[in-house]
């Protein structure tokens, strides 16, 4: 195989279990500060990807863009023509509760939507795009095990980033979500579909009743203090 309509990687090029930030430029900084030798193996479009070792074990760790169709451009193409088993989407977040501090950590146990991407999937139907639960199980566990704050719970994948709708943040609010982002429901609905898996942990960037915001190099640089737990509850051994 001689790369995809978006990836240039050769076959072999990925591990089996990816990391995928939406900014590529993030994936960059994540392998290079802690992965063993990274390699660089697609730069098409700029959309980095990196594969190398963590503690001895294959990771790759590429960007996804923003929105649901650009994340499942590249799933879709890691799951079918890459052999990858296990995608962690690591990204940022709008909080939506109002003691949320910038850099908390919210692990997606589902994800709402108001995309039509899943229903064109589903026939129709309602899915309920939810994490891969063992995955879910062994980042909760870490992170309780090592002290580190992290809520679990419902988050809502958008098709907007400015969002049209006025009471769009109350009504999202009024049902229990946690967090916006744009990407989940449909990398979950995909993973699923390939017989795959998939967990999104995500950072707070914007706690929106409060109107705090990081700065580019805050998001740029967000899981950074966190990764190697991260990578140490994925690679647990099966």
């Amino acid at each position: 195989m001689s790369g995809t309509p978006h990836i240039e990687a050769e076959a072999g090029d990925f591990a089996e279990l990816v990391l995928m930030p939406g900014d590529p430029l993030r994936a960059e900084a994540l392998a290079t500060r802690h992965l063993e030798q990274p390699r660089l193996v697609n730069q098409v479009r700029n959309m980095l990807a990196y594969t190398g070792h963590w503690r001895g074990k294959p990771v790759s760790i590429m960007g996804s863009g923003m929105g649901m169709p650009s994340i499942s451009i590249y799933a879709h193409e890691l799951f079918e023509n890459y052999g990858v088993k296990t995608i962690v989407r690591v990204g940022t977040c709008g909080g939506l509760l109002e003691d949320m501090q910038l850099g908390d950590l919210v692990l997606a146990s589902a994800a709402s939507t108001d995309s039509a991407m899943n229903r064109w999937r589903f026939n129709g139907w309602d899915y309920a795009a939810a994490a891969d639960p063992e995955l879910l199980r062994r980042l909760l566990e870490t992170a309780r095990n090592n002290d580190l704050p992290v809520r679990s719970g419902e988050v809502f994948s958008t098709d907007f980033f400015y969002h049209p709708d006025p009471d769009f943040i109350s009504r999202v609010q009024s049902m229990g979500i946690l967090a916006l982002d744009m990407e989940s429901a449909a990398l979950y609905a995909l993973a699923r579909a390939h017989g795959r898996r998939a967990v999104t942990l995500l950072s707070v960037s914007d706690v929106i009743p409060t109107g705090l915001h990081a700065n580019t190099e805050e998001r740029q640089n967000a899981f950074d203090t966190v990764i190697d737990l991260v990578l140490s509850a994925l690679l647990q051994d099966d």
